[in-house]
């Protein structure tokens, strides 16, 4: 199958200031003291799963107001410079050259560019001038799947082109001091940051990537996504979310498996993005797996939070690097990621 497009590696990258989840459920009781609601809600700081997350600026930035240009200005800064190491990394890891690369697909949805962030880099690393560029906004926690079917459609009309695969999200900006709400107080106890990039072409030895779909939840527009404030985005996610993965999710795997002529049984490996604790533990329901099978999405839900499409690339990345998606304990994989929408995106590997 020559036109098969295929991984040939995946890099990923992080801010340097660490944010300790003791340290951060401390600072949010000290400085909500006298919200009751935020006292409520504390308990999602020590439930979570978490154990730190990374962030593009010191806690001490988010003592003091922020208006919309400060936050995407640090936006802007950080995400081109993760985006670099995560690109020079991962043209190392495969053996390639800046000049490689023959199509740039960038998905991020925390911030605002124009020029587009494939552009900035464009200047900034000096990839060819004839680069084909996609960039992609507001495709959420399911960016890291949709992206990576995106680039690998990319890579399929490119034989034997290399196709650079993108992802950055700066979740943590999103955090308001004065802001007493539920979405933000939880935001803050999950959200993280972070950026990958992954090559993929016909050329490749890695896992082919041979599908992709995609599913949009009827009546689930408002269940997560973006407020547009004047102080920047502000995030917006329901309580349900854990239960529609429950009830509604396994249906939709279920249609997309069938539509290929296949079922779970042919699925050796699943390779989830982990949106949180109750959402995986809802995810393994749905996969018919035991309660806790799902190591690498929980242990880098652990290590690094949500870092909302970038995460599942962060998984995707351990497995690749444990040998689970090498030699021949297996045939088929599935990645999955569910973001705005309600959206559901899956991506099949095969060995």
């Amino acid at each position: 199958m020559p036109c098969v497009p295929r991984l040939a590696a995946i890099a990923t990258s992080v801010p340097s200031y660490v944010l300790e989840q003791d340290d951060v459920a401390q600072r949010v009781r000290a400085i909500f003291a006298n919200e009751a609601l935020v006292q409520r809600l504390l308990p999602v700081f020590e439930n979570s799963g978490i154990q730190r997350r990374y962030s593009c600026v010191p806690v001490e930035w988010y003592y003091e107001p922020h208006d919309w240009k400060d936050r995407n200005e640090v936006y802007l800064d950080c995400a081109v410079r993760l985006l670099e190491r995560a690109a020079t990394d991962v043209l190392e890891r495969a053996g390639s050259r800046i000049g490689d690369v023959a199509a740039i697909v960038a998905v991020s949805t925390t911030g605002v560019a124009t020029p587009s962030l494939d552009a900035l880099l464009v200047e900034r690393i000096g990839f060819p001038r004839t680069v084909r560029r996609l960039p992609i906004f507001g495709l959420g926690c399911a960016g890291g799947a949709l992206g990576l079917a995106r680039a690998a459609s990319v890579a399929r009309d490119m034989p034997g082109k290399t196709v650079l695969f993108l992802v950055v999200e700066l979740c943590t900006l999103s955090f308001r001091r004065e802001e007493v709400t539920k979405s933000n107080i939880v935001a803050n106890a999950l959200f993280g940051d972070g950026a990958a990039a992954a090559l993929i072409s016909t050329q490749a030895r890695g896992p082919a990537v041979v599908a992709s779909g995609e599913y949009l939840f009827e009546d689930t527009l408002d269940v997560m996504g973006w407020d547009v404030a004047a102080d920047g985005l502000r995030a917006v996610f329901s309580r349900d979310i854990p239960t529609l993965v429950a009830t509604r999710f396994r249906g939709v795997l279920d249609a997309y498996l069938a539509e290929r002529n296949l079922t779970m049984q042919d699925v050796d490996r699943v390779i989830p993005h982990p949106g949180g604790v109750k959402v995986l533990d809802a995810l393994e329901r749905a996969f018919g797996l035991s309660p806790g099978a799902l190591d690498d999405s929980r242990s880098v839900l652990r290590e690094y939070g949500n870092m909302s499409s970038a995460t599942v690339l962060f998984v995707l990345e351990r497995a690749l690097c444990r040998g689970a998606l090498l030699g021949d304990g297996w045939n088929r994989a599935l990645v999955t990621a569910m973001g705005p929408g309600f959206t559901a995106g899956f991506v099949t590997l095969e060995r």
